[in-house]
């Protein structure tokens, strides 16, 4: 399955990429706490949406129940990518684009660090796949580094503010990369990806709705802010709709490859995140040589990290440490080892007479759909101004790598 996984993290990398473009868009009509809590509404309709779409609910909740012990880590998962959502905002604001998403990439060194403690990842490796993660995760820190003192000491923004960006940014980072503790304990013990951010879901919409509450002094300010700022919810439910998407293509990844490579692949969207804030917002437009030499270079090297990382395929005997981290899972949660391992191949044999959904899953995608077209009619046109040959390019590019990514994927797995 390492191809599957492999395909899932860069498609993961595109989409995931594009969601913070959105977010640019209404930036400047919207506070960061209210553009984060309207991203994760829009997340949450989807990613109840889709697996309704995909698999039907039915499906859906008898995996959930047959994983109950996975509840609790859903709920904690959803939660930290909540705050670390909101982090990413104040990163973007203070930073741009371009510098943010690099730094908080830096997620695929605390995400290398939990695979290899908790899940037996890289146990067994080589002395080639160390050299290439080792190489891989010391050219990422590099580069990081070299972003770091580019915002801070070039013309791109004001120091202040870069301080703020760049700990926002790594904050998110430690955020994500545990994140992703919850992502592999589901997917060892043979949980459905579909399943799994179905109750993800509901702790980050918990989540943030708490931190929105807290950070805008009450209920009724935040309210009010979201009437003000009506027009650009839309922008940001499209956001969120890009992150799921995105954000389902990365959990197959970890699923089928592990924490250790698929975060590095889904990484790659700090090139995407260089593209679109360079070639459509043009944020590097007011700095000079010298500077744009040291971003695109510390992106290329941190590009070639993560790609260092991810051509690491996994030895016999990484894959005979798996099969013992399975079954320690299944032993602790009394689970079917058969099914479960017969899960890591992309075979689900909960699903085999079929796909079968309700009419109510139908309801859903309707009530999805006329959520989107009601935000649509009342939404406004940006005034960041855009380059919109170049971002026309990008959705469109954007468009065949789910195309193409969603057709592999139901070809080798069925979604399973």
């Amino acid at each position: 399955m390492h191809g599957v996984g492999v395909v899932c993290g860069l498609a993961a990398g595109a989409w995931l990429g594009g969601a913070e473009v959105p977010a640019k868009l209404a930036s400047t009509t919207i506070s960061p706490i209210a553009i984060s809590l309207c991203m994760v509404a829009g997340v949450f309709v989807e990613q109840w949406t889709i697996p309704s779409l995909l698999k039907g609910s039915k499906y859906v909740f008898a995996d959930v129940r047959e994983n109950r012990h996975l509840i609790v880590w859903g709920i904690l998962a959803g939660a930290l990518w909540a705050i670390a959502n909101t982090l990413t905002v104040f990163a973007i604001r203070d930073v741009g684009l371009a510098i943010a998403f690099p730094l908080w990439n830096t997620n695929c060194l605390v995400g290398i660090f939990w695979g290899w403690l908790l899940f037996n990842e890289l146990r067994g490796a080589s002395i080639r796949n160390w050299l290439k993660v080792l190489g891989g995760t010391l050219a990422i820190l590099i580069a990081a580094l070299m972003l770091a003192y580019s915002s801070m000491h070039g013309s791109l923004i004001a120091p202040a503010h870069a301080r703020q960006g760049i700990l926002a940014a790594l904050c998110a980072s430690l955020m994500w990369g545990t994140m992703y503790v919850p992502y592999r304990k589901a997917y060892l013990s043979g949980m459905n990806p579909l399943s799994f951010v179905t109750v993800f879901t509901v702790g980050e919409l918990v989540t943030m709705l708490l931190l929105a509450v807290s950070l805008r002094g009450g209920i009724h300010p935040l309210v009010t802010e979201l009437r003000r700022a009506h027009s650009a919810v839309f922008w940001l439910f499209l956001g969120g709709f890009c992150w799921v998407i995105g954000d389902l293509f990365q959990h197959y990844s970890t699923k089928y490859i592990g924490i250790g490579r698929a975060i590095p692949l889904s990484n790659t969207n700090q090139l995407w995140g260089l593209i679109w804030g360079a070639l459509v917002f043009g944020e590097l437009a007011s700095t000079d040589a010298s500077h744009h030499v040291i971003v695109v270079a510390g992106s290329l090297l941190m590009l070639l990290g993560a790609l260092g990382i991810s051509t690491s395929a996994a030895s016999s005997a990484e894959h005979a440490s798996t099969d013992r981290a399975i079954t320690r899972e299944c032993d602790r949660y009394s689970l079917d080892h058969t099914r479960v391992f017969q899960a890591q191949t992309g075979t689900d044999t909960k699903d085999t007479p079929g796909i079968r959904r309700g009419w109510w899953d139908y309801a859903i995608i309707l009530t999805a759909c006329c959520i989107f077209v009601v935000l649509a009619r009342g939404a406004s046109r940006p005034t960041v101004p855009m380059n919109m040959a170049w971002a026309d390019g990008l959705l469109a590019i954007l468009l065949l790598t789910f195309l193409g990514g969603g057709y592999w994927l139901w070809k080798k797995t069925r979604f399973s």
